[in-house]
């Protein structure tokens, strides 16, 4: 991960300044220790010349131990100071980074959302034409299906009137020959009356 390589480089630096911390603490302390094994084996000896010596030196190996102890610590507290600084500017760095992240994944979602917006736009269109398309068919087939009836009620109607007309026409047809039979019957009988008359007038003459 980005945000562990700067924790790890950290880790290394302060784990080199310690050591070198260690170190001269160390040397401090041996400085110090050094001074007081002279100043107490001065004192041993009785030796007016050898204890103004040790002391001399003891108070030369206290001011380098001081002097170490003082460096050390302002160089902890610049060390520290510029770890802060090292530390908030890779924080920064990283935000800002995870802030471009946070912006392009929002600028990513919002184009989603909006392509997604106007997919179900053109779905909506596209089902309102469809139901509309559906609606008129459905009206078209209605009035397909009344104007069906009505021709077929129409087709029946004249198929009955056929029907009657070709009823009537044959009764005509059966009227007329009987008619022609009886005007045939009623022209026989008349002839026959003629005929008789015609006999009758021929004998009185």
């Amino acid at each position: 991960m980005p945000s562990q390589q700067p924790q790890q480089s950290q880790v290394s630096r302060t784990a080199a300044r310690r050591r070198q911390r260690s170190t001269r603490l160390v040397v401090a302390v041996g400085l110090l220790a050094a001074g007081a094994a002279l100043v107490i084996g001065a004192l041993a000896s009785s030796s007016a010349g050898l204890t103004a010596v040790a002391a001399v030196v003891a108070v030369l190996a206290g001011a380098a131990a001081t002097r170490i102890t003082h460096s050390e610590l302002m160089q902890a507290r610049r060390d520290a100071a510029r770890d802060r600084a090292v530390q908030a500017q890779e924080y920064r760095a990283l935000t800002e980074r995870r802030t471009a992240e946070s912006a392009a994944f929002a600028a990513d979602m919002t184009r989603r959302i909006t392509e997604r917006e106007d997919t179900i736009s053109a779905l909506e269109r596209a089902l309102s034409d469809a139901q509309k398309h559906a609606a008129e068919q459905t009206l078209k087939r209605g009035q397909e299906a009344r104007r069906a009836d009505a021709a077929e009620r129409g087709r029946d109607t004249a198929e009955r009137g056929r029907d009657e007309a070709e009823s009537r026409a044959a009764e005509a047809i059966v009227l007329v020959a009987e008619l022609e039979a009886e005007i045939d019957v009623v022209r026989a009988e008349l002839d026959s009356l003629r005929a008789a008359a015609a006999r009758r007038n021929h004998r009185s003459a």
